[in-house]
């Protein structure tokens, strides 16, 4: 059996301040800590109890867990688990980064995030070598604001060639960006597009539910972070017999973490394994 995982906890601090971010600057108490490092412990036992079951995880949380010691530990010791084929979590990468090399180098991965404004970029490309000399694997992304798009070009001339860096495009408002400005963000990355649009969804066949799931702290499990119809509990009975083929009951779906998993766009082609971190091989 073959399952992807994307785990949310109850952690939502976060020591940047995007002004765009409703998380920005938060900070979570000590008991809302201790109870996040606690459901992440048992997440790991969880998955370490599973010899069966062939695994990809994603960690996905609201604020940044990579300043947090049981986020790194827990990385590390999945990473170590025969049957973990992948494990990965977003951040911002302002993290210390020697922790990395006691993990699996060859089974995690780090969806960055470069936030202009929050970091130089010289600071970011940075932590970015050190990355690349621990043969760590990781991708980039950048918010495309407007004006942040001259910076998008520059940063994509500084990094390795071999490095995918996506654009996370602004679609709230319909026609956004110029046609110049698509042509701009597609020299960057050639795959933006699929994220410039709301994916009409309804009906349509999706991985999630069946072989991608969503689960919170508490081991709830739902099809995806987007449909909050509860399935069942990991921790409670067997949880695959909630485990099926489903259609999606949402109109559109337009977040890279849902839509990829959508199967007539045939983005796992595109990604070849590495969908849940979004690396796209180039």
């Amino acid at each position: 059996m073959n399952l992807s995982i994307l785990y949310r906890g109850d952690l939502s601090g976060c020591n940047y301040d995007c002004p765009y971010c409703p998380f920005a600057k938060r900070k979570d108490s000590r008991e809302v800590l201790a109870e996040d490092a606690r459901q992440v412990q048992r997440f790991v036992a969880f998955v370490t109890a599973q010899p069966a079951i062939r695994f990809k995880l994603f960690f996905t949380p609201w604020g940044e867990g990579l300043i947090r010691k049981h986020y790194q530990q827990a990385m590390v010791a999945l990473s170590r688990l025969p049957q973990v084929e992948r494990v990965a979590i977003q951040t911002n990468l302002s993290c210390r980064l020697e922790w990395l090399q006691q993990a699996d180098k060859e089974k995690i991965a780090l969806w960055t995030t470069y936030h202009p404004g929050q970091v130089s970029r010289e600071r970011f490309l940075d932590q970015c070598r050190q990355l690349d000399a621990m043969g760590i694997t990781y991708s980039v992304g950048v918010v495309g604001f407007k004006e942040t798009i001259a910076e998008i070009e520059a940063l994509r001339t500084l990094l390795p060639s071999q490095t995918y860096l996506w654009v996370n495009a602004l679609k709230k408002t319909a026609d956004y960006y110029t046609t110049e400005e698509k042509d701009r963000l597609m020299a960057v990355d050639p795959f933006v597009p699929y994220n410039m649009v709301h994916h009409a969804s309804a009906g349509k066949a999706c991985r999630t539910g069946h072989t991608v799931i969503s689960v919170n702290g508490a081991g709830d499990m739902f099809r995806c972070h987007f449909v909050k119809e509860k399935l069942g509990n990991l921790y409670e009975g067997d949880f695959r017999t909630a485990l099926f083929p489903r259609p999606c009951t949402n109109t559109t779906c337009g977040c890279h973490i849902g839509y990829v998993h959508l199967e007539e766009l045939g983005l796992y082609d595109v990604f070849r394994g590495r969908e849940l971190e979004r690396i796209a091989p180039r």
